[in-house]
């Protein structure tokens, strides 16, 4: 590995940011997943959750899409949306649907996206399920003014992250490392750091 390789890894891994999170529920597209997933990595999301119901496990994302993606993410996946959030539950303080068809929705921009938060898109054609809705702290909805009112899930997705990034930005999260030591260590050995360290003693 070189030195140059060594220091973007470790860069790549100061900035991760392990309590924020994206959920997406039974997603057709394996394109969609992937380009979701490239911008979780953009961002510094290290966690992805993929609850699929409805539809089969997917066997690979959309390469092209993902850049490879997929490698450098934790990505969890369920059958059962009460064991997803179950396990979300014990790692976010808050969980937030984007869903067109309810009411009382907060705008994406009145959220406090510093906190411990999930949040959760749908497929492309229902959006979140009423299951999932019923499970989560409220609803959020991105601002538009044109004649149609949806947008590509993947796009959604990276609207709210980089908007969570932002927030996070300017409260300084990006400054110091936030993964815990033990998940550092490991995401290290898994991206090649730690057998490099032991190759050099």
């Amino acid at each position: 590995m070189t030195p140059e390789r060594k220091a973007r890894i470790e860069a790549v891994l100061s900035y991760r940011q392990p309590d924020c999170t994206v959920v997406l529920e039974n997603v057709h597209d394996p394109h969609n997943i992937a380009a979701v997933m490239r911008t979780c990595d953009a961002v510094g999301v290290q966690h992805i959750y993929i609850l699929n119901t409805k539809i089969p496990r997917h066997k690979k994302y959309g390469k092209k899409s993902s850049a490879s993606a997929s490698g450098w993410l934790t990505i969890h996946e369920y059958q059962h949306t009460n064991a997803c959030f179950e396990d979300l539950r014990k790692r976010y303080n808050k969980i937030y649907a984007t869903h067109l068809g309810t009411e009382n929705n907060s705008l994406l921009y009145e959220l406090n996206l510093t906190e411990p938060v999930a949040l959760v898109f749908g497929n492309e054609h229902a959006g979140v399920s009423e299951e999932v809705l019923a499970l989560c702290d409220g609803n959020f909805i991105i601002p538009q003014v044109g004649m149609i009112k949806s947008l590509n899930i993947s796009v959604a997705c990276a609207v709210s992250l980089y908007e969570a990034y932002r927030q996070r930005m300017l409260a300084g999260f990006y400054e110091n490392t936030r993964l815990s030591e033990m998940e550092y260590s490991t995401l290290a050995a898994r991206w090649g750091l730690e057998k490099e360290r032991d190759v050099i003693q």
